[in-house]
């Protein structure tokens, strides 16, 4: 089947720094915590969603740079609601694990929290996604030690050719002992950039691992 497929818009958080399709949005001091530099960032976009402070970390960066492509993009709600999400990190939910793993460990200060353990599991950051955005579609949440452009795009070029979405919110979102990336791109027929292995490969090395 004929790729007639594009990239509309992509995101990226690292290093403190938020870059929309490639151009720095908000920077912050490097000596701030991710919780500090989070909390600064969901300051500036001026958002209102209280839920945003219960969640661990990897929901966080997702939401913050999901928030910064869909206010960009600007989708209409009907369409935004059947849009897909293909997401995949290197390290799963492993930061919240441990989190959890040192509140049972201990017998004798044993106190395991329900607010913890909801989030020991990755698709649990789509699922944050989809909440916050009203989201129905199709998703999958891939773990791999390395971010796979050929991964992502074969999978999404899978559920637009079963018809199983016309956009599709890729990326990678990974978040490990305050060591984070974040990357993500909305995929359509509409957009200005090819979507394929090589572009996908490029966007992601200028924005994040060039950083």
């Amino acid at each position: 089947m004929k790729n007639n497929l594009n990239i509309v818009a992509y995101c990226s958080i690292k290093n403190h720094v938020v870059a929309l399709n490639g151009i720095p949005l908000i920077t912050k001091d490097h000596d701030l915590t991710f919780s500090e530099f989070s909390k600064e960032v969901y300051k500036e976009l001026k958002m209102d969603y209280s839920k945003f402070f219960k969640m661990d970390d990897q929901c966080k960066l997702a939401i913050l740079i999901s928030e910064i492509l869909f206010n960009h993009i600007k989708i209409d709600s009907k369409n935004k609601e059947n849009i897909a999400i293909v997401l995949s990190n290197r390290s799963a939910s492993l930061n919240t694990d441990r989190k959890y793993q040192e509140t049972i460990s201990n017998k004798e200060n044993y106190y395991p929290s329900p607010a913890v353990f909801v989030y020991t599991l990755p698709n649990i950051t789509i699922g944050e996604i989809c909440i916050k955005h009203k989201i129905k579609g199709e998703n999958v949440f891939f773990v791999s030690e390395a971010f796979n452009a050929t991964l992502l795009k074969q999978y999404a070029s899978c559920l637009f050719q079963n018809k199983k979405s016309k956009q599709i919110l890729c990326g990678w979102i990974d978040f490990d002992d305050d060591q984070y990336q974040a990357f993500l791109y909305l995929v359509s027929e509409h957009g200005n950039r090819k979507f394929n292995q090589k572009s996908i490969k490029k966007i992601y090395n200028e924005n994040i691992w060039m950083h």
